[in-house]
């Protein structure tokens, strides 16, 4: 499974976990789904999210968000965070996890860089890879591997959230064999 996290659950991992849903359609045995930091149960998508999401073509219906919890950090094959403070929040709440979290936007750095020397794999040796890479590749600023949260902003903001969730996450994908 693959566990995205942010604040409240109701924008951001909402959003990437129904993009990679979408774009997993034809993938058995890989899952996606999503908890916040600081959600309240059962909330439901931000409707301007639900708007992005139905422009994309991926289905928010029935989402209710949820808190993040240790079973879920836990179980997660790889967990991606919204941001760096979301990130050690996982890594903090479930330490043996910590292989295997990232923030979305390095994990799609990563796993570009894994993608120039890979063709398919499965989702446990790309995670290996993954973490192999995040040793050897440059540092980047850290509001570089921060997704910006729309929660207060336009349409615009949430289609431009939509789109750099969609550029993270295409690289690992691509390497990722259906099974």
């Amino acid at each position: 499974m693959l566990l995205f996290v942010c604040h409240a659950n109701i924008c951001r991992s909402p959003m990437a976990e129904r993009l990679a849903r979408q774009a997993l359609a034809g993938y058995d045995g890989i899952t996606a789904a999503s908890a916040g930091t600081h959600a309240s149960p059962d909330e439901v998508m931000h409707p301007l999210a639900a708007r992005v999401l139905r422009e994309c073509g991926a289905d928010p219906d029935g989402f209710r968000s949820r808190p993040l919890a240790v079973e879920l950090v836990a179980t997660a094959d790889i967990v991606l965070a919204a941001t760096r403070q979301e990130r050690a929040s996982c890594a903090a709440l479930a330490p043996p996890a910590i292989g295997r979290v990232f923030t979305i936007r390095q994990f799609g750095r990563l796993a570009a860089a894994v993608a120039v020397a890979r063709t398919k794999t499965t989702m446990p040796e790309l995670l290996e890879e993954v973490r192999a890479m995040r040793g050897s590749l440059q540092p980047v600023r850290p509001d570089e591997d921060d997704l910006a949260d729309p929660v207060s902003g336009t349409v615009a903001d949430f289609r431009a959230c939509a789109a750099e969730i969609q550029r993270s996450l295409a690289p690992a994908l691509a390497l990722i064999s259906p099974t």
